[in-house]
């Protein structure tokens, strides 16, 4: 991990079962629900629910600083401690509150390399099924980093102006247009396509077969050499309604090293779903009538 930009936000499983039992070092693992947690799960770890724990269901957006607060104090996080996040799906969800908590100025964030798959995977991991009892506490925010979250219109001042690189972590059909979502979910886009100007690199791509990221020199080559970005310039990334993009916002962010890259939360659901913005296919799909290029 010495080639990665930010070594220091990842830690390999070993490390987490060496600390355990630390009293300032709280793991917590996220997934679309809890379900995963409940069938087992490292010993002490804190499961939290991205769908109904980090999100705000009124606004359809993430938590606000008051439910933010809330939240870690009801789980007895203070902002001293360490917090490492895993999950399921090479560290999707994982890597959305770890965003989620660095747009909240939460110190001390890392991500477990490898999540669920790598810990469960692995010999002579520790997998309990009994949650450990909390003890609430008071967690204060002092600021928020507005710098990691991007807007709809910090999205199309980007388009107009070219002044960042744009990049879609949702898969191929997605982004080409042949479907909106995934099969089986049911918040979607009412059109299909991709932002102009964005690049394709889908987030699974940037993890080996045991959920772990691939290294420094085979991400610079994929992101780099394959796709052309240039890595000196701010980034944007979305998907489709914000957490694959959080995977690919930590890999450019803190193991490529790109100064400035925010996450456009509100992805191709709001983007797709709004009315006279531009959206790009390739020629071949415009080619056939279903959608046009442009609106």
């Amino acid at each position: 991990m010495s080639d990665y930009a930010h070594p220091e936000v990842l830690v390999e499983t070993q490390w987490v079962k060496d600390h355990l039992h630390h009293p300032e070092i709280k793991i917590v693992e996220i997934g679309l629900n809890t379900h995963a947690h409940e069938a087992g799960h490292i010993p002490g770890s804190i499961p939290m629910n991205w769908h109904t724990d980090l999100q705000d269901p009124v606004r359809r957006d993430f938590l606000g600083r008051d439910g933010f607060e809330r939240l870690a104090s009801g789980v007895g996080i203070s902002p001293s401690d360490t917090v490492v996040f895993y999950g399921d799906q090479s560290n999707w969800f994982a890597a959305y509150g770890f965003w989620l908590f660095k747009y909240f100025g939460h110190r001390d964030a890392r991500l477990m390399n490898g999540g669920r798959l790598k810990w469960f995977n692995e010999e002579d991991r520790p997998i309990v099924v009994n949650d450990t009892p909390v003890t609430p506490g008071v967690y204060e925010v002092d600021g928020v980093d507005d710098s990691i979250h991007a807007n709809i219109n910090d999205v199309l001042e980007a388009c107009e102006k070219g002044s960042h690189n744009l990049i879609d972590a949702r898969v191929a059909d997605e982004y080409s247009g042949k479907m909106t979502a995934p099969p089986g979910l049911n918040e979607t886009a009412v059109r299909a396509g991709h932002i102009p100007g964005a690049v394709n690199i889908i987030w699974n791509l940037m993890v080996q077969p045991d959920g772990a990221f691939k290294s420094a020199e085979e991400l610079r080559a994929l992101v780099l050499g394959q796709k052309g970005v240039d890595l000196l310039k701010p980034a944007i990334t979305y998907c489709r309604i914000g957490e694959r993009a959080c995977l690919t916002w930590f890999v450019l962010k803190y193991l490529l090293g790109v100064a400035k890259v925010a996450n456009y939360y509100g992805g191709w659901v709001e983007y797709g779903n709004m009315i006279g913005l531009p959206i790009e296919l390739p020629p071949s799909a415009s080619k056939t009538g279903e959608i046009s290029v442009k609106l």
